[in-house]
């Protein structure tokens, strides 16, 4: 025991006896009320606890001490010596440990260990050559080192989109197309769909004969109309049913209905995944306020900065942010002392500056379905004879989409003021209200668009759908979702080009007040994120009826990333509002989710429920795109047709739904007690550092005692007869703030353990 721990002291009975110093610590005593707590409830438990708890004093057992440094020094000995955080002498004198204690070992333990060394390098090797081909890896480096992690949030996410959306149109083209581009060379035969021949199955040619004047072949390729109607482009092509290989038939309806069902599904896999890591991280930065202002203070800086100008917004973002969090800690004490009048006064103008807000979005959806259904009333009339006119028939849905997205922003950021938010909660109710302004607005637009799909004229759709205005309205609302994509890359373009770009040159050579008041414009993070979350949600909706789709969205996200590289490097300078990189990235998968969440929505109604087009499309067959699949098992085996109808069936929906919530009640158990864990070893923390402030109290008492007395001990002489002193010696008195330890044994009656 004492060479364990040297301030335990044995008596003459043997028994273990405490220091009067240590029993003064602050953990000690604390221990020492809940020992006393717990001998009421059980003096077994009690004692038990009170040898294994003890360890806030310092007071650890030899059995607990070997056991936990065994693990660590296990830990470190697999660990490279490169990794382990020790100085280079240090790190020598363990590699040649390590090379001594290999030498002593045989011959197969000497293989495994070499085979182990060579797996562990080429995994490493491997992991290397796969960073250096990620896209854009140089340019995204750059741009981390002239504006840090929050702006580099925005490019990874751009980056992940381009990277999704390919794999989506892997997905597309290896299922959907290929099958039927290689039939006739792999000497397949296509069955194509057949229809009964009646006025539901009529499907009229959109292309331009005759002698085509040049602007039209512009209108149709900005419409997706005309020459581009009936190609690989949208749904209305791939009128085939099934593709008879030599040694297989493939059901082409079948593997369209199960790569939409893929893509969607694997968008939310990943998503969540993405997700997971940087909820993680916000709810532990949400935890606790002074753990926050500890990380800003201490570990706030972004060591990646290389800029001048980027090290200046830094120090002024961090500056802003302490700023923001002592504002937000004003306004929660202004909110604890508000009266009652007050707070209803709040709530009053809230109140009203909410229904402000419901009717100027009320006023937007149904302007958006008011452009809607007179573009699609005009495009049936026009005599497309004038380009320009055409063009804005076409677009009217999507001018007026723009428009809202573009006043609304401007407006809610005014309107927030007058609520009396705190800052933080500000930013992220405003940009809600823009997202759900920008994602609703493309399920107005198509609830306009399936309300004229399902509206016939004498009330009686005999084929399900208005086969007059939309023999295959699957290819129009594809149409409408292809408009809608090349509308936002023209927009954005046209920002960067006729905006950005003269405003930089405005603010820097021209002197008036106006230009300086006006200022640089400003890589506002969040607005560019929802610009294209808007876009993948077109994409998401679209790709079912237009299958090109997700290829033109990773073309205009290539185009959009150097877009933006070119806006940030010379229009436009960071906002002053700083946006972390850890919160950042999950705050644009949450809006990818939600994005994702309203694309599913109408993609499941329209498989579900929206009769399927007679006229067009892989399932001319089938009542609805659904039937393809319950058509599909049936034809299966009785037994895996019986293994299907149990999965599908109500008993397994409820024995699956049970097993997870009885899961779910296990983790969140789990995360209980980790969470009960961690508020100990929050405790613990804190203890040991009044612990530390303790004793550091009691060393400067000691030093200045030693100094005043010191003079008089040099003047008495040295009895000849002292005992000699122990090696560890202590004095003790009962004023605790004048005690001094010097040099005196232990007292007797010290408490025993």
């Amino acid at each position: 025991m004492e060479e364990v721990d040297s301030v335990f002291y044995t008596d003459h009975s043997g028994r273990v006896s405490g220091n009067p110093l240590l029993d003064q610590l602050p953990s000690y005593q604390s221990l020492l009320y809940r020992r006393k707590s717990s001998i009421v409830a059980s003096k077994r438990r009690s004692s038990s606890r009170a040898r294994l708890g003890s360890s806030g004093s310092g007071k650890w057992g030899v059995s607990t001490f070997g056991r936990n440094e065994e693990k660590p020094k296990s830990q470190a000995a697999q660990r490279p010596v490169r990794e382990l955080p020790k100085t280079m002498a240090e790190k020598r004198r363990d590699e040649t440990q390590r090379l001594e204690e290999n030498r002593e070992l045989d011959r197969l333990g000497q293989l495994r260990l070499s085979a182990r060394r060579f797996l562990r390098r080429l995994r490493e090797d491997a992991h290397e050559w796969l960073s250096s081909l990620k896209l854009w890896r140089g340019d995204i480096h750059l741009i981390e080192g002239m504006f840090g992690t929050g702006i580099l949030s925005y490019f990874s996410f751009l980056r992940f989109l381009v990277t999704l959306n390919l794999i989506i149109f892997v997905l597309m083209f290896s299922f959907v197309m290929l099958p039927i581009i290689i039939a006739p060379t792999a000497s397949g035969n296509i069955t194509y769909s057949q229809n009964d021949g009646g006025p539901c199955g009529v499907y009229p040619s959109s292309a331009r004969r005759g002698l085509v004047i040049f602007h039209q072949h512009i209108t149709d390729l900005l419409s997706g109309g005309g020459f581009l109607e009936q190609t690989y482009l949208f749904y209305g092509y791939y009128k085939v049913d099934k593709i008879h290989f030599p040694k297989a038939t493939y059901n082409l309806p079948l593997a369209y209905l199960l790569v939409t069902i893929a893509y969607l599904f694997l968008s939310l896999i990943w998503i969540v995944k993405r997700s997971a890591t940087g909820f993680k991280r916000n709810l532990v930065q949400d935890e606790d306020r002074f753990q926050s202002f500890c990380n800003k203070i201490f570990s706030g800086w972004d060591f990646c900065i290389t800029n001048e100008n980027a090290v200046r917004l830094k120090r002024s973002s961090l500056l802003y942010e302490l700023r923001t969090d002592l504002e937000e800690e004003r306004i929660k004490q202004k909110i604890a002392d508000r009266t009652s009048r007050e707070r209803c006064r709040i709530y009053l103008i809230r109140l009203v500056l909410n229904l402000f807000v419901i009717a100027v979005l009320a006023s937007c959806f149904y302007s958006i379905y008011e452009a809607t259904v007179f573009s699609q009333r005009e495009q049936m009339k026009m005599k497309k004879e004038n380009f320009i006119v055409d063009l804005v028939y076409e677009y009217l849905p999507s001018i007026v989409i723009t428009m809202a997205n573009f006043i609304t922003p401007l407006l809610f950021s005014v309107i927030i003021n007058y609520e009396d938010y705190s800052p933080a909660f500000e930013i992220r109710f405003t940009l809600m209200r823009c997202v759900f302004m920008r994602l609703t607005s493309i399920g107005v637009l198509l609830f306009s668009l399936w309300s004229q799909v399902t509206k016939c004229d004498n009330g009686d759709c005999i084929c399900g759908y208005n086969h007059k205005l939309y023999s295959c309205w699957e290819t129009r609302v594809g149409q409408e979702m292809y408009k809608l994509t090349i509308f936002d890359f023209i927009i954005i373009v046209a920002v960067t080009i006729f905006v950005e770009f003269p405003r930089k040159l405005i603010v820097n050579y021209c002197d008036c007040g106006l230009a300086k008041w006006w200022g640089q414009q400003e890589f506002a993070i969040p607005q560019n994120v929802l610009e294209i979350v808007y876009g993948q949600t077109i994409c998401w909706i679209g790709t079912f009826y237009s299958p090109l789709l997700p290829a033109i969205c990773t073309i205009k996200y290539i185009f959009i990333f150097y877009i933006k590289k070119v806006t940030l490097m010379y229009n436009c300078r960071p906002a002053t509002r700083p946006f972390r990189a850890s919160s950042s990235n999950f705050f644009f998968l949450v809006v990818l989710l939600i994005g994702l969440a309203l694309a599913c929505l109408p993609v499941s109604f329209s498989l579900a429920q929206i009769k399927a087009s007679q006229a067009c499309g892989p399932f001319v067959n089938y009542t609805t795109s659904w039937e393809v699949l319950p058509k599909t098992v049936s034809q299966l085996p009785h037994g895996i047709k019986t293994l299907l109808f149990a999965l599908s069936s109500e008993a397994f929906a409820v024995s699956f739904f049970v097993v997870t919530c009885l899961a779910m009640f296990y983790v969140i158990a789990l995360a209980g007690a980790h969470k009960r864990v961690i508020n100990q070893l929050r405790e613990q923390l804190a203890m040991d550092g009044r612990d530390k402030r303790f004793l550091i109290q009691k060393l400067c008492q000691a030093q200045k005692v030693s100094a005043v007395q010191s003079p008089v001990s040099k003047s008495q002489p040295r009895r000849s007869g002292s005992r000699s002193s122990p090696s560890y010696h202590t004095s003790f008195s009962n004023n605790f703030n004048e005690a001094v330890f010097l040099a005196q044994p232990p007292p007797n009656s010290s408490t025993h353990v």
